[in-house]
């Protein structure tokens, strides 16, 4: 493992020396080494014919490890055209061909199967095929999403090429009000710095504020960094994330280098006191949109989306089901209810929430995407309006382009979703 005697080091910096074998710094150009791949059924595809391209003069056609490989299917699932049905076939078809034995149909949304299912681990270098990668940095990884052609290279390989990026700290100290939770503070930090305000960089979240955090709610802070353009989004493991690998992993233990030197160079600093944090809104048609919800409050909604990478655990679902209790979705609304893994249904299901949400003339679906990246179902018109708690609100993202789409808390989205207009959840 690389000496962080020869220069003080960031996190990122010390992942990137072990993956390139030797001390590096931001701005080096590294031939890394790839502890895990991560593809899904859109991108995946297209990561497979690629691989066969570079392979195509070689005898054997093999990845270069199976074990390190993951195939999650989750943006159409179940399958609901014959170009997915035909996506699924060509992916299932190559975990046969290839020995990878860490694929399924069942799990749910990739993002949250990675982390849940153990293979993430701090000081990993990670990649997938998907933007919203940098979730896995909740973990102490560097996780980042890549394209499929990237992909195909990291199929034949275990190997790519990055510029080792510069970190931006975002320090958050005290304690969230009552109805303010860990969406509304990373969607306040896109809003402060904007959509290209952390470009390629590593967002590096600390204070007493993440440490205090559990990992579900690190979680949303990691998968929004690259909202903010950051190359990872990544927050120093702690005991906190011991906890939750030890459950995963067996005889976990966590290796305390993994996290950054005292003296180790920032490109920026931002620092935020959260004790007067309100409920934050990201309003159409751009994520660094950014408003409190007293400034939005009073919009009709046609549609609350609660689930997705973002907030689809069950500890986002609990804010819900608590803030909703035996009250009817208001008229006109229709509510969905995503748990974002197997895993996390099973939490929903036995905590009697599937049968309150139900009685409450809420819709609640199986594990995966659902209407987030507006391939599946649950899609908005022209001129509705969404409440969502997923990550991105761009124009036609979750339905029509004449659509709009709003982006909060789960505690917002429940509030909203009894009003049938976007409601400041500290009023319920």
């Amino acid at each position: 493992m690389a000496n962080s005697n020869d220069h003080p080091m960031t996190i990122s910096e010390k992942i990137f020396s072990k993956a390139s074998g030797k001390t590096v710094k931001a701005g080096e150009f590294v031939l890394a080494n790839i502890d895990r791949a991560m593809t899904h059924d859109i991108t995946g595809p297209l990561a497979i014919d690629g691989f066969y391209d570079i392979m195509r003069d070689k005898e054997e056609k093999k990845v270069w490890d199976p074990s390190k490989i993951v195939i999650v299917f989750d943006h159409q699932v179940p399958a609901d055209s014959l170009n997915a049905s035909a996506n699924h076939i060509k992916l299932r078809q190559f975990a046969k061909e290839q020995d990878i034995l860490n694929y399924d149909v069942y799990e749910g949304v990739c993002h949250q199967v990675m982390p849940e299912m153990g293979h993430v681990r701090p000081g990993d270098l990670i990649v997938g095929s998907d933007s919203h990668t940098c979730a896995y940095g909740s973990l102490g990884a560097f996780s980042t999403g890549v394209g499929s052609t990237d992909m195909a290279a990291v199929f034949a390989s275990g190997k790519l090429w990055f510029k080792v990026p510069e970190t931006i700290r975002f320090e958050a100290n005290g304690k969230l009000p009552k109805n303010v939770y860990s969406k509304d503070l990373i969607l306040h930090m896109i809003g402060d710095v904007g959509a290209e305000g952390a470009r390629y960089m590593a967002a590096e979240y600390a204070g007493s504020t993440i440490e205090g955090l559990p990992i579900s709610e690190r979680m949303t802070i990691s998968n929004m960094a690259i909202e903010m353009g950051g190359k990872a989004g990544i927050i120093e493991p702690d005991k906190t994330t011991e906890a939750y690998l030890q459950e995963r992993i067996p005889d976990y233990k966590l290796d305390t280098y993994w996290k950054s030197d005292e003296d180790a160079e920032y490109a920026e600093f931002h620092d935020y006191d959260v004790s007067d944090l309100e409920p934050q809104v990201a309003c159409p048609h751009n994520v660094d949109n950014v408003k409190p919800v007293t400034e939005v409050e009073g919009t009709k909604v046609d549609q609350v989306f609660v689930g997705s990478c973002t907030n689809g655990r069950f500890e986002d679902i609990k804010i819900v089901a608590e803030m909703m209790g035996d009250e009817p979705v208001a008229k006109g609304v229709r509510l969905l209810i995503i748990p974002a893994s197997r895993t996390e249904y099973m939490k929903v299901l036995r905590a009697g929430y599937v049968e309150q949400f139900m009685d409450a003339g809420a819709i609640v679906e199986s594990p995966c995407c659902g209407p987030c990246m507006g391939g599946s179902f649950g899609l908005l018109g022209d001129g509705e309006v969404g409440l969502a708690t997923s990550n991105r609100n761009f124009k036609g993202r979750e339905g029509s382009p004449e659509s709009f789409v709003y982006l909060s808390s789960p505690a917002t989205a429940a509030a909203s979703a009894l009003t049938g207009e976007i409601t400041d959840p500290r009023k319920i």
